[in-house]
C-alpha cells in the first residue's frame, strides 16, 4: 500500500478523476443544448404570442398618453380628451400627429405638432383639377392632398410637385408660429410665414422654395 502514500500518484489520480468529471460535463450541455433546439417554440404550441407593428393613422387609444400642444406651446402630458379640453375643442376635432421628435401629440397642427400622413385613399374636392394640371413642370406627378378640419382632402391628382404647393398655399400667408399642410405623393409640404417646406419623414422638414411676401405668391420650380 505504499503506493498510496506516493505524491505523484495522488496527483494522477486526482487529475484523471477531475478529467472524467469535466468530459461528463460537457457531454451533459452538448446533449441538453440538442434537445432544446429541436423542440418546438413555446409560441408554436399555444403560448403567448406578441405582435407589434404601427398603429393605423389616426387611431389613437384616447387613455394613451399625448404630448400636448396649445396654442403651439408643449403643455404636458395627458390623455386625448383632457387634451381636447386644453384646446377648447371636441375630441373628434382634436388633430393628432408627431411632433418634431417623432413622438405622437395631439393640439392645434402648426409648426410644433404635424399632423398624422393621409390614408391611401383620400376624398376628393368638388373642384375640379384640369387647370391645376395645365401648370404642372416636368417629373413625377402624384395626387395632392390638403390638411384641414382635422381630415385630409385631394385637391388635384396628376400634378407635380411645384403645381400641388401652388394649388395649396398660392395667395397664402402665414402668421408667426402657423403652419399649413398638404401632402404630395410620400412626402408632406407646409407653408411657415414666409416659405415652403417639406419632410419625407412627417417630422425634419427642409426649404423647398421662399415665398414672395407682396401677395403671398410662390414662385414656379
Amino acid at each position: 500500500m505504499g503506493f498510496l502514500g506516493d505524491r505523484r500518484f495522488l496527483f494522477a489520480l486526482g487529475g484523471g478523476v477531475l478529467t472524467l468529471v469535466v468530459s461528463l460535463a460537457l457531454a451533459w450541455a452538448i446533449m441538453n443544448r440538442e434537445h432544446r433546439s429541436t423542440a418546438p417554440p413555446p409560441a408554436s404550441t399555444g403560448g403567448l404570442v406578441v405582435q407589434a407593428g404601427p398603429s393605423a393613422p389616426g387611431a389613437v387609444d384616447p387613455g394613451q398618453p399625448l404630448r400636448c400642444f396649445v396654442s403651439g406651446q408643449f403643455v404636458g402630458s395627458m390623455n386625448l380628451s383632457d387634451c381636447a379640453s386644453r384646446n377648447g375643442v371636441a375630441t373628434d376635432a382634436l388633430d393628432v400627429g408627431v411632433d418634431p421628435s417623432g413622438a405622437l401629440g395631439a393640439g392645434a397642427a402648426g409648426a410644433q405638432l404635424a399632423p398624422l400622413p393621409p390614408p391611401s385613399a383620400a376624398a376628393p374636392e368638388a373642384a375640379a383639377s384640369a387647370q391645376l394640371a395645365q401648370t404642372q413642370t416636368t417629373g413625377p406627378v402624384g395626387d395632392c392632398l390638403r390638411y384641414s378640419g382635422s381630415s385630409w382632402r385631394k385637391v388635384g391628382g396628376e400634378l407635380g410637385l411645384s403645381a400641388c404647393v401652388q394649388a395649396l398655399f398660392a395667395g397664402h400667408c402665414e402668421a408667426a408660429g402657423g403652419a399649413s399642410y398638404g401632402h404630395w405623393m410620400n412626402q408632406t409640404v407646409r407653408l411657415v410665414p414666409h416659405r415652403v417646406e417639406i419632410s419625407a419623414d412627417n417630422r425634419s422638414f427642409r426649404p423647398l422654395v421662399e415665398q414672395i411676401d407682396q401677395g403671398c405668391a410662390i414662385p414656379a420650380f
